[in-house]
Order: C-alpha cells, then structure tokens, then sequence
C-alpha cells in the first residue's frame, strides 16, 4: 500500500522495502529465515550488484541512525521509499546510424546510448515492485541473463514450431529489425562492443546472429543488412526536447491544408515546397531520418508548421552543405515542431562558414519563428565518444531586424541573435556546451543580442543581451573564462525589466535581483551541482541531491529553479512526507532515496 502510495502522490515509479527484512541477526531456531544469510553469496551476481539500492537482498548490520536523516537505513522500525525520478522514453522503429556495413549505433544521433527498461504495470497493489516494474539502466549481465524480460515479442518469429513463435513479451523493452522485419530472440546476443584496438569492436558476433550492447547503444551483425531498425527505450527526466509523447498542436499554426511526410511527399523539402509559403501543416507521419536541407519562406500574414504527429520524434539530419533557413514576411510564423535537428557527422570547419542548424537571413521580414518540444543539438552533433562536434558553433542564428524567437519545452545550443531579435524561453534548456562558452549573444557571435525574456530555464553558458523583459525561475550557469574580461550575464540596459527567483552568478550586470541566489559571497550553504551538463546522458542537467534547497525549492511557487521545474519535485517530495506521516503504523518510520 505504501508502495502505491507513493506511486500516486509523486507520479514516479517506486518501490516500498521493509528494512527488517534484510538486517544480518541471530535467528531464532524455530522461526528460521533461510535466505537470509549474514554473508553475501559471491558466485551470486545479480545480489552483489545490487547492494545498496532498493533490491538489495543481502543482510547488513544495524544502523542506528534516523532514517528521515537519509543517513541510516537498516533498523526494525524503518521503511524505505525508493523513487525513480528518471523516465523511459520510447523509440518506436527508429533508423540506426551505420558506422560501415556490419556496425551500426542505436542513437539517431551516433552517440553512446544507455538503454532503458520500458517498466511493466503493475496489476495488484499486494505486489511489491521488481526490476521490470522500474525505470532502470539495462546492462549487458542482465540483458544475457533475462533476454526474454527485455528483448523481442517472441522466441522464434520465422519458426513453424507454434509453441516458440507465438508473443510471449507483448511490451519488450528493445527490438530489433533486419531489413524491417524482426530478429528473433534465438539469434540475439548482449555483448560488450566497446572500441578494441584501431576502429574494431570487441566481441563481434558469428554469421547470422545480431549482438547488442545496451550500455553503448551499439548493434554488430552478422550480416551486411540493407537498413537496422530499433525500438528501444531511452532515459530522460520530462517531457521536454521532444518524444514520442502526446503533445497539442500550437492553436496559432492550425491550418487547413495537411501535407503527410512520407505519405504524400517522400522528403520534407518536397510538402514544404507544395505549400508555396502559404498556410499549411508539414506533418511527419514516422520516427525517421530525413537527410535533407530545408528552405522555408513564409509569405505576409500565413503560417506554416512543421510538426511530428504524436508517438514519432523524427531526425532531420542536415548535409555536409546545408541548414534550415528560415524566411518570412510581416506578420509570418513558422513553427518546428517535435523533431530533432543535427548535423551531418562527416561535417568539417572547412566545408561551411559559418556552420550553423537553423538560420534566418538578414533580407528576412518580421518573422516569428517558434521552436516547441524539438531538439537543436548542442554542439551540431556528436561524435562517437558523445562529445560535441563544434562546440563553438550557434544552433540559431538571426541576421533579420525584427524577429521574434519563442522556445517551448525545447533543448537547443547556443543563439546568436540580431540586436533587435525578441526572444523568450520556457521550460527550456539553452546549452553552449560549456558555462564559459558563449550562449546568447550578438549575430556576430559578440556583442549584445535582442531583449531576453526567460521563464523556468536553465542556460549553460554566458549571456549578452540589450535588454531584459522577465527572468524567472531560471538557472543560469555561466562564468568567465581564462583572460576573459566581460561578465558572465551582461545586460546593457539595466533600467527596463526584472530578475527574479532565479540562480545569477554575483559579478552578473543585470536589472535588480529579487529573491535570487546567491544573495552574497558569503552564504557557504548554496551550492548549485547538477548530476550531468552533457548533452545526451539521461541526467542532463538534472540538480543533484546536494544542490542546496534554496535552489531545490527557490522557484516563486516553491518548485526547483531550472527548466525542469515543471515537474514540481519539492513538491512531490513535501507531499509524500505528509501522506507517510498519515498512512504509516504507529512505531514506524519512512525514508525517502532516490534511485535515480
């Protein structure tokens, strides 16, 4: 019941473990505990590796300490509450990216790739959580030991022996497809495919089986397959940067004309072309790849939409020689919906000056450019290791007077913005890969952007603009590189506008502070510290558990700063301690631990 509790109260996935069961004591003869040895079994994987988290099963000493401390856990009284804060995010029959004819990674963007478990319903509350029921990370030992828990709908799909072709997993975490048509889980193997020596991989599979690597997201064939195809489930903290979740379709872009990609038009160009710069809507029916640059020009007064249909999150992959430029005239919108946006990988500084995602050009009218629920990758794109590519390098950039620039719920990298841009953030991450690297600034890449409106975001990076509208509830994470001279956040006019509740490095020049942190040099209990700033990792720019909580609860509604405030994490929290408090038996008490 505690278990459910927690599961309703926060909306994370948890698991609910009596402490007393696992304490290391001398047992009564007559009531014997058998599995509950004082020491550890060691030619037991699967326990060891789990000590310490919420499905450890191996006996430990008594712990005196209070638990609501966090500090203690193994006691009589005591029962621990274990949240996973991190989601699994499907993938549904996404293109792998071929390395050459038998190696092929599993993220669109080429990237190592932890893989998720998709977690499994619960049907009873009298069932406790196991490790199908949660989020967690799948590692090679587990995928070899339970391939049928995690991988594939059916044995032997091509067999004619119906007792190993029929769906014994309706749900499975990872599957993949040969030239579209599934691999069965006979000719599966989970292997380490790490780099082993120049350009190999370790453990490459025999003819005609499939190895899969789910901590770095790899497939080595057996074969020389046309097209690798995956479904899969990857980690995240919201719905934020795009995904196959529900999304609505922004109310200013609704238009009659409907263009299905790839139904009605192969490429995306191609409907974009059909529209002829009128009203309409690009919708892409699919989770592909689309190698193709695009060229959007909106005429006076019309709309035009790019957008992935509910349950896709497509890739826009740009060649060596393209971008996505964007055009309009007085009173235009383009909107870029629910896709992510990328480089080629084979790209280099002498193939395209200046490099660049999207861009609008200076001969562009007073367009309004919106960017909802999309990923513009930091960096351009990543290489092998998951590093950025040309970290130097702006995701947008605005060469047009008069345009206005709206995120929502996207992740993007740097911006350089024309001095007369009007630019506002939400819920959103702005990231120049580094906090002394440049994030938003001028169109030359220095000086002073537009004015700059920001609510609930996190920016990594320093900041230059002319002028501020709001910031609230924000992080921004900047400081001065060596020999830098300029401040981290420089606002020129400083007269016009707010800063509130927000996270500001002190030497920042900006309008009045409200309620920011930090207040002053000498608070030695603020500290801000993030689990990940690497864009790609399922706990991007996530706060640590040691952040201080006048930032974990520093928002104007008491919610975390940051662009994951929309999750309302104290709150959750706060509203777990209370219902605890009036559910739990007299003598008892609760900790909370979060596996992720």
């Amino acid at each position: 019941m505690l278990e459910q509790l927690a599961r309703d109260v926060t909306q994370w996935d948890a698991r609910a473990v009596e402490f007393f069961q696992v304490l290391a004591t001398t047992q009564y003869m007559n009531h014997l505990r058998p599995m509950n040895h004082y020491s550890p079994d060691l030619r037991r994987w699967e326990p060891l590796t789990r000590i310490g988290h919420a499905f450890d099963s191996c006996a430990h000493t008594v712990d005196v300490r209070r638990i609501e401390s966090k500090k203690g856990k193994y006691n009589i009284p005591n029962i621990g509450i274990f949240l996973w804060r991190l989601d699994a995010y499907r993938h549904t029959s996404s293109p792998a990216v071929k390395l050459d004819d038998t190696r092929w990674f599993i993220s669109p963007l080429g990237h190592p790739l932890q893989l998720f478990n998709h977690p499994l319903p619960e049907t009873q509350i009298t069932h406790l959580a196991e490790p199908v029921n949660v989020p967690e990370s799948i590692t090679r030992r587990m995928l070899h030991e339970y391939l049928k828990r995690y991988y594939g709908s059916a044995e032997d799909r091509n067999s004619s022996d119906a007792s190993i072709n029929k769906v014994d997993n309706s749900e499975p975490s990872i599957v993949l497809y040969i030239d579209d048509a599934e691999v069965p889980r006979s000719k599966i193997m989970a292997c380490d495919l790490s780099d082993s020596g120049a350009n190999n991989w370790a453990h490459l599979p025999k003819a005609g089986f499939y190895a899969i690597d789910p901590v770095l997201g790899r497939v080595a064939c057996g074969s020389k397959p046309k097209t690798v195809k995956l479904t899969y489930h990857r980690g995240f903290s919201a719905d934020l940067g795009g995904g196959e979740y529900s999304r609505e379709l922004l109310k200013d872009s609704e238009a009659k004309i409907i263009l299905q990609v790839p139904k009605d038009y192969p490429t995306i160009q191609g409907a974009l072309d059909a529209l002829k710069g009128g009203n309409g809507i690009v919708k892409i029916l699919d989770s592909g790849r689309y190698e193709e640059a695009l060229n959007v020009s909106v005429l006076a007064g019309q709309h035009i939409t790019v957008f992935a249909k509910d349950g896709c999150f497509p890739t826009i992959v740009l060649p060596i020689k393209g971008e996505l430029t964007v055009s309009g005239g007085k009173n235009s919108l383009f909107v870029l919906d629910g896709v992510m946006l990328t480089a080629n990988r084979k790209l280099s500084l002498a193939d395209q000056k200046p490099l660049r995602l999207l861009h609008v050009p200076s001969d562009s009218g007073a367009l309004k450019l919106v960017i909802r629920h999309c990923t513009l990758v930091p960096g351009l794109a990543l290489d092998v290791k998951g590093m950025p590519l040309f970290p130097n390098k702006p995701a947008v950039h605005v060469e047009a007077d008069g345009i206005q620039v709206v995120l929502e719920r996207a992740i993007v990298g740097a911006l350089y913005l024309h001095a007369g841009t009007q630019f506002s953030a939400s819920d959103s991450i702005i990231d120049a890969t580094t906090p002394d690297r440049a994030a938003l600034v001028g169109s030359i890449g220095s000086g002073a952007g537009g004015v700059l409106s920001l609510d609930a975001c996190t920016v990594i990076g320093k900041i230059h603009m002319r002028e501020v509208g709001e910031i609230s509830n924000s992080l921004l994470v900047a400081h001065q590189a060596t020999g830098d001279t300029d401040v981290p956040v420089h606002i020129d006019r400083r007269q016009a506008g707010c800063v509130r509740f927000s996270y500001v490095p002190l030497d920042s020049r900006v309008p009045k502070r409200y309620r920011c942190q930090p207040e002053d040099k000498g608070n030695p209990d603020l500290a801000l510290s993030f689990v990940s700033l690497r864009f790609g990792v399922a706990s991007y720019c996530q706060l640590a558990l040691s952040t201080s909580d006048l930032i974990r609860s520093g928002a104007d509604d008491e919610s975390e700063m940051g662009a994951f405030h929309l999750l309302f994490p104290a709150q959750r929290e706060a509203n777990l301690r209370i219902r605890l408090r009036e559910f739990m038996r007299v003598g008892l008490e609760a900790g909370i631990f979060y596996e992720t």
